[in-house]
C-alpha cells in the first residue's frame, strides 16, 4: 500500500492539474466488455459524467452513512468486470468513503462466508447463486439443531414474515413479541452469516425465486431487488426499506425513465430505460449502437416485463430466452422454470428447451453440495434435499441414488410437481410434455453459470445436447 503511494510522488502538481482539466463529463473513461452470443465481445462506453451521475444518484437514493459518524463496510467478491459490482464495489464505497474488503479467490467456492463473518459488512450485494447458498447454509445449521430449537426458529419465521410483508404494504408496526423473535431467532441467524451489522441487503441478478425471498423476509432480512445493465452503468431501478416489494426490481433512479411497450394480452411489454445513466454507444460499432439506443435517446434494454401502478418494475424474462415451437408459439421460459422450482423444493436449476420443437421439455438439477477446493458440484445432495427426501420416506442422499438406481418415490414426486406446475399454464403449448434429470448441479467450473452465476442458456444447451435430443 504504501508502495502504491510513493508513486504519487513521481507525478508534479502541475501534471496532475493538466491531466483533470483535460477531462470532459462527456468524454469516454471506461470500456466495458459484454459477452455476445452473435458475434465478437462489444466494447460499450461509459462516458465521466454516467459513472459520476449514476453513483451520487445511487449513494443519495439508498443513504448511506459516512465519515466522521460511521463508516460503511463492503466485501468485494464479484468480478469487476461486472458493472453493478464495479459501480458499488469502487465508485459508491469511494464517493460514501466507505472500507472496501476483498474476499479471496476462491470466495464463489464456499469461503466467502468466513470473509462475511471475518469483516462483518454494514452492506451487502449478492446474486442468485449467492443468497441460495447462504440459504444452504442456514437450513443446514437448522437441521442439525434440537427439535425445541427447530419449533422456535419456525415460531419466529412465521412471525417474521407475516409482519415484514404487512410493513411492505406499511399497513402495521411490528407486534411485541417482535423483539423476542429478533433476540432468539433473527440475530442468530444473520451472525451466523457475518451479516449481524448488515443493514441493507441487495440482489444484483436477476432469476431470484419467490421461496429464497420469503425465508431471508422471514428472518428479518429483507432482499432489495435492483436492476440495470452494463449500457445503463449497471443499474437503473432498486428498492430500498421505504420502498420495496417482493419480486420487483423497485423504482427508477431520480431523472431517469423507464417504459414498456408492445404489451401482450397480460401487460408484459418490452423494456426502455432513459436517464443520464444510459452509455453512450458500442465502440467503433454505429449500427449496434443505433440498434440499442433510439433517436430519442431510449435504451432498448431487450428485457420483458411491467410495471405496477405505483411505478414498482417487475422483470419476467428477456426476449432473447423466448422459445419459438414449431407451431409458431411463443413462450417465455422463465415464469414457467420458477413455478416449477416451488413444486420441487429439491430442484436447483430448472431450463425449458424446444426452440422449433413441437413441444416443451425441462432439463432439471438438484440441490447437490459444492466441493470448495475446484468449486464443483458434489455427488451429495445438500443437507435440505437430503431431509427432503426422508419426509417422501426415500433413504437418497445422493444425485446418483436418484438419477441412475432410479429412486422411485422422488421420481414420483418430481413427476407430480411438474403435473402441478402444467395445470397452473393457460396455453396447452406452455406445457412441459417430458423432462430429464441431470447427472450433476450447474456451476461456474461446469460452464453453465457465468462469471457472476448467471444461467448461460446456449452454453447448456450445447453441454447437454444428447439428453436434450433424448426427449424428442
Amino acid at each position: 500500500w504504501r508502495g502504491f503511494l510513493d508513486l504519487a510522488d513521481g507525478v508534479s502538481e502541475d501534471t496532475l492539474d493538466r491531466v483533470i482539466d483535460s477531462q470532459k463529463p462527456n468524454q469516454c473513461c471506461a470500456l466495458v466488455y459484454s459477452l455476445s452470443a452473435t458475434g465478437p465481445p462489444k466494447a460499450m462506453m461509459l462516458s465521466h459524467d454516467n459513472i459520476t451521475w449514476t453513483t451520487v444518484a445511487t449513494a443519495q437514493r439508498l443513504s448511506y452513512r459516512c465519515p466522521p459518524e460511521e463508516q460503511e463496510v463492503l466485501v468485494s467478491y464479484l468480478p469487476l468486470s461486472y458493472m453493478g459490482a464495479q459501480l458499488f464495489d469502487m465508485w459508491v464505497s469511494i464517493s460514501v468513503a466507505g472500507a472496501l474488503y476483498f474476499a479471496q479467490p476462491d470466495a464463489l467456492r464456499g469461503s466467502l462466508i468466513d470473509t462475511l463473518r471475518e469483516v462483518k459488512p454494514t452492506l451487502f450485494h449478492g446474486v442468485p447463486w449467492v443468497w441460495d447458498r447462504l440459504l444452504d447454509n442456514l437450513k443446514t445449521s437448522q437441521l442439525s439443531s434440537t427439535p425445541f430449537r427447530r419449533r422456535i426458529d419456525q415460531w419466529a419465521m412465521w412471525l417474521g414474515l407475516k409482519t415484514n410483508r404487512k410493513r411492505m404494504l406499511r399497513q402495521t408496526h411490528a407486534p411485541l413479541c417482535f423483539g423476542l423473535a429478533k433476540r432468539l431467532t433473527f440475530n442468530q441467524a444473520r451472525r451466523f452469516l457475518g451479516l449481524h451489522h448488515c443493514r441493507q441487503y441487495f440482489n444484483l441478478g436477476l432469476g431470484l425465486s419467490r421461496a429464497t425471498l420469503d425465508y431471508f423476509l422471514s428472518l428479518n432480512m429483507p432482499i432489495f431487488e435492483l436492476y440495470g445493465l452494463s449500457e445503463s452503468t449497471g443499474i437503473h431501478t432498486l428498492s430500498r426499506q421505504q420502498d420495496f416489494r417482493l419480486l420487483s426490481c423497485g423504482k427508477s433512479l431520480p431523472s431517469t425513465h423507464t417504459k414498456t411497450q408492445k404489451e401482450d394480452e397480460e401487460g408484459i411489454g418490452d423494456i426502455y430505460i432513459w436517464g443520464r445513466n444510459v452509455f453512450m454507444g458500442y465502440l467503433d460499432d454505429e449500427e449496434n449502437t443505433q440498434a440499442k439506443i433510439d433517436a430519442r435517446g431510449w435504451l432498448h434494454t431487450g428485457d420483458l416485463g411491467f410495471m405496477d401502478p405505483d411505478e414498482f418494475l417487475y422483470v419476467v424474462g428477456n426476449a432473447r430466452d423466448i422459445i419459438t415451437l414449431s407451431s409458431g408459439e411463443k413462450i417465455n421460459p422463465n415464469p414457467i422454470e420458477e413455478r416449477v422450482k416451488r413444486h420441487i423444493p429439491i430442484v436447483r436449476y430448472v431450463m425449458l428447451v424446444g426452440q422449433d420443437a413441437p413441444y416443451l421439455c425441462a432439463l432439471l438439477t438438484l440441490k447437490c453440495q459444492i466441493n470448495t477446493d475446484t468449486g464443483e458440484p458434489r455427488n451429495a445432495l445438500t443437507s435440505e434435499a437430503v431431509a427432503f427426501c426422508r419426509q417422501l420416506r426415500s433413504q437418497a442422499t445422493r444425485l446418483s441414488d436418484i438419477v441412475y438406481d432410479g429412486d422411485p418415490v422422488v421420481l414420483e414426486f418430481i413427476s407430480q410437481g411438474i403435473d402441478a406446475a402444467n395445470a397452473e399454464v393457460v396455453s396447452s403449448s406452455a406445457k412441459i410434455i417430458k423432462w430429464a434429470i441431470l447427472r450433476t448441479d450447474f456451476s461456474i467450473a461446469g460452464g453453465e453459470l457465468g462469471a457472476t452465476t448467471k444461467l448461460k442458456r446456449a452454453m447448456v444447451a450445447r453441454i447437454y445436447q444428447a439428453e436434450i435430443e433424448s426427449l424428442y
